[in-house]
C-alpha cells in the first residue's frame, strides 16, 4: 500500500498536541569550594540564555516553524530559561512522514507547526559536601497539527553533554477525520528509542516505561562506558592516589544511579 494511502483524509486542522519532555543531566566531581565554583561559573557561560536561545532557533528551523516571541531570562546566583513560541509554516504534505525513525540534520526536514511552543530551563548545582556537582537542564517541545516534535530529539541531545536522559512523550486530545470519527494517534510508535540514532543507541544504555493504551511513552538513558577522567573538573585522575580515585569513581557512578532510578540508594547497593 502506498504512503498516499495510509494518511487520514481529515475534517478541518490536526489539533492532536504531541508533547515531548526531557531532562538531561551532567554530572561531574569537583574537589573543593573553589572548583565547585569554577564548575557552576563554566555551566551558566556554555548554555547561558543566549546559547539556549540559538538552541531552540536551531530545533525551530529544524522541523520548519516560524518564531513568533521569544522570552530568555539568565538567573542570579545560577541558571537560565527560554520560551519560544512557534507557529506552523506552510509545507506540502508528501513531505510530512509517518515513518518511526530518527530525525534528520537540520537542512533535510520538513514540518510545520500550530499554538505550539519550545522551552528550556537549567539547574546547575553543587553540594558543599561530598564533591558531587550537577547541571540539569528540562527542554519540553509541544506540537499542535501533523509533525511530531519526536524529530527533533537527535539534534537536542546532541547539543548537550549528557550522562543521563530521561524522556517523555504523550500524544493528548484526538482530531476527526472526514467521516467523524475520531483518531487519538495519527502516527505509528512503538518506542522513543525508534526515533534515536545508531550512535546514541550505542553509547547509551535504555529502558522503556510505555502505556500503549494512554499513548505514553518513557524512555530513560544512562552511558555505558565510565571514564573517570570525564568526570573531573579542575583536576585530572593522575592527580589522585589510586585509592581516592577509585572511592571518587564509587561516589559518582552512585550519584549516576539515584538519578536514574529517580530514588535514594544505600551507599552499598
Amino acid at each position: 500500500m502506498s504512503r498516499h494511502k495510509k494518511q487520514i483524509k481529515l475534517h478541518g486542522f490536526n489539533n492532536l498536541t504531541k508533547s515531548l519532555s526531557f531532562n538531561i543531566y551532567d554530572i561531574c566531581y569537583a574537589s573543593g569550594d573553589r572548583h565547585r565554583d569554577e564548575y557552576i561559573a563554566y555551566i551558566d557561560e556554555a548554555y547561558n540564555a543566549q546559547r539556549l536561545t540559538q538552541i531552540l532557533t536551531d530545533v525551530a528551523h529544524l522541523i520548519g516553524a516560524n518564531i513568533l516571541d521569544i522570552s530568555r531570562q539568565d538567573y542570579d546566583p545560577q541558571g537560565a530559561s527560554v520560551t519560544m513560541l512557534i507557529s506552523e509554516e506552510p509545507v506540502a504534505t508528501e513531505q510530512i512522514g509517518y515513518t518511526e525513525g530518527p530525525g534528520p540534520l537540520p537542512e533535510t526536514v520538513v514540518g510545520h507547526l500550530d499554538k505550539s511552543h519550545i522551552t528550556v530551563h537549567t539547574y546547575p548545582e553543587a553540594h558543599p559536601e561530598g564533591g558531587i556537582a550537577t547541571f540539569r537542564a528540562d527542554i519540553d517541545v509541544s506540537t499542535c497539527g501533523r509533525i511530531s516534535p519526536l524529530r527533533a530529539l537527535n539534534y537536542l541531545i546532541h547539543s548537550f553533554e549528557s550522562d543521563i536522559v530521561i524522556m517523555d512523550y504523550r500524544v493528548r486530545g484526538f482530531t476527526r477525520d472526514v467521516r467523524g470519527k475520531k483518531h487519538f494517534i495519527d502516527h505509528k510508535i512503538n518506542s522513543i528509542q525508534d526515533f534515536l540514532s545508531r550512535d546514541t543507541k550505542d553509547k547509551y544504555q535504555m529502558v522503556d516505561v510505555n502505556v500503549y493504551q494512554e499513548y505514553l511513552f518513557h524512555t530513560k538513558m544512562v552511558l555505558k562506558d565510565f571514564d573517570l577522567d570525564n568526570y573531573l573538573f579542575g583536576l585530572g585522575k593522575d592527580d589522585y592516589s589510586a585509592k581516592e580515585a577509585k572511592r571518587i569513581a564509587k561516589l559518582l557512578k552512585h550519584e549516576m544511579m539515584e538519578i536514574f532510578y529517580g530514588k535514594n540508594m544505600s551507599r552499598g547497593s
